[in-house]
């Protein structure tokens, strides 16, 4: 069996929590995008930081290795949604926290008119309402794809699993 991973922050928090225009903005985040707490945000900050890190890195790498390698991630980002087809490495930099936060199934189940607020569909989400591609999703943070954006569905069973 073996001993247990160290359990790890799958997060970082900020430098200076008391920074006023930070607190503004992660306040106005939380609100618009419907997360529950802070820490949410934080987490798609850390992730948004990890795909920036991935694109500077392949920056200094040698020119071999940065085709071979910014192919394989920008595929990915296009897959997701995060960029478009003839994205380059500047456009990966260029990334904001909202791009990712737009990409979350409690926003999209928002934006395409499921729910009323972002709170609903957040509870919609998490209730067992929401399908994607006829399979219950029950994660409001679940990146969407984009080919699974048109199988977003409000599902029949309403969570009876």
């Amino acid at each position: 069996m073996g001993d247990p991973k160290k359990p790890r922050n799958t997060y970082t928090t900020p430098r200076n929590p008391w920074n006023a225009e930070q607190l503004s903005r992660e306040l106005f985040l939380v609100g618009t995008y419907g997360l529950r707490n802070k820490r949410e945000l934080w987490k798609v900050e850390t992730e948004l930081s990890r795909i920036r890190k991935q694109a500077r890195d392949l920056l200094a790498a040698p020119p071999e290795v940065r085709t071979k390698q910014s192919s394989y991630l920008i595929d990915r980002l296009v897959r997701l949604g995060l960029v478009s087809p003839g994205a380059t490495i500047d456009d990966v930099l260029s990334l904001k926290v909202e791009d990712l936060l737009e990409r979350r199934l409690q926003t999209l189940v928002w934006r395409k008119g499921i729910a009323r607020s972002p709170h609903q569909a957040r509870q919609l989400v998490f209730h067992g309402h929401i399908s994607v591609r006829d399979r219950t999703v029950t994660r409001p943070n679940y990146l969407v794809s984009r080919a699974e954006e048109e199988s977003i569905a409000s599902s029949a069973a309403g969570g009876a699993a």
